[in-house]
């Protein structure tokens, strides 16, 4: 008879922990278990509570850390709100939370730590050269605001503009819905570019690190509601909020692919900048929204969510004739061609627009001729 092998608990290797013997391996699922539960207490942002809890001591509650402890959870239960009321309501698809949750997953710790050292960089750099020095105070907050909407501008319309920053930029714009799940959906270099250009204005105008940090965690709440769903919030225009901020209507409008809604709103909380720049546009109720972009993609495909601009760009760039073309593929606009036959965002909305026009035209033509 052969021999028989089998598993001698004995030859495991164990380790003293106070006066009790455990296995590697329990070590290994006790670890598991840590890091899982680290993960879903960071993702709900409860961290900062349950320490305070455990500490009695309430006092911090009338501190900015206090506070953005408190405030930490809010999003993330949203998003459970939200889903349970698609749920409920029997809209729930789990398509829609899929995507934007493994690009969440996959840009966990690689884009964080990018976006850290590149903001300190900025700040250690650019410092010295500020124009002027602010401080901690009403006036400089609201001053400081106005240079981060600008900072935020710029970034996001370039974003929008220049077809390499789109590539990283339109993970985020790919899912066909809009929920606060989409929120998680950037590809992993678009917060070290946002970063690097926003901390840069920030700083070059005499925005001190505090107040920008300030600034920066309003920016992350606000610019995180401002995805929530239908299913939470249906008239997302917020009342007598609609004319002064932007509002998840707004953004709404900024997801959209409808020709009139292209590459408007780019701006966080103050829609100051739109106004000035001309890309403001309200949301038309009776024009239904259709999220996504242009281009034909799978939207259930993590590969052409992350990647698929940068594929569509590359063909482009090989398919061009001479480095010059090749380099107007990368800095022109989407939707720019060497041929001539260009089909960029603000050719299709200029189109709609005239269109449109010449439409309201005729109506009054015949309206006229009605009453005569």
């Amino acid at each position: 008879m052969g021999h028989k092998c089998s598993y001698d608990a004995s030859l495991e290797e164990t380790i003293p922990i106070n006066n009790h013997f455990i296995t590697n391996n329990t070590l290994i699922d006790m670890e598991i278990l840590q890091t899982f539960y680290d993960e879903l207490i960071g993702f709900f942002g409860i961290g900062g509570i349950i320490r305070l809890v455990e500490s009695g001591d309430y006092s911090s509650l009338s501190t900015f850390d206090g506070v953005r402890n408190v405030l930490g959870p809010v999003i993330p239960l949203l998003l459970v709100i939200e889903m349970l009321r698609g749920a409920f309501y029997k809209r729930f698809k789990i398509d829609e939370y899929k995507i934007p949750f493994l690009v969440f997953v996959l840009n966990r710790f690689i884009s964080r730590f990018i976006s850290i050292a590149a903001v300190a960089f900025c700040i250690g750099l650019l410092e010295p050269w500020a124009i002027i020095t602010t401080s901690f105070t009403l006036y400089w907050i609201i001053y400081g605001y106005i240079v981060w909407e600008l900072a935020h501008f710029a970034y996001h319309y370039f974003g929008h503009k220049v077809r390499i920053l789109w590539c990283l930029h339109s993970t985020h714009h790919a899912p066909q819905q809009m929920n606060l799940s989409v929120n998680f959906a950037h590809f992993f270099l678009e917060a070290p570019y946002a970063d690097v250009v926003r901390t840069s204005i920030c700083i070059l105008l005499g925005v001190n690190p505090a107040l920008l940090f300030f600034i920066m965690f309003i920016d992350g709440f606000w610019g995180s509601f401002i995805h929530i769903g239908e299913n939470t919030l249906k008239d997302a225009r917020l009342g007598f909020l609609q004319p002064i901020v932007l509002t998840p209507s707004h953004h709404r409008v900024h997801h959209a692919k409808n020709p009139l809604y292209m590459d408007t709103n780019f701006c966080n909380l103050l829609n100051i900048w739109d106004r000035v720049f001309k890309t403001y546009q309200d949301e038309r109720m009776e024009m239904k929204i259709e999220y996504g972009i242009t281009r034909q993609m799978n939207p259930n495909s993590l590969w052409d969510v992350y990647f698929g601009e940068f594929v569509c760009l590359g063909r482009d760039i090989a398919a061009a004739p001479g480095l010059r073309n090749k380099i107007l593929y990368i800095v022109m606009p989407p939707g720019w061609s060497h041929t001539g036959s260009h089909k960029t965002a603000k050719m299709v909305r200029d189109e709609f627009i005239a269109e449109e026009n010449i439409e309201r035209d005729i109506e009054a033509v015949d309206s006229v001729r009605v009453i005569a």
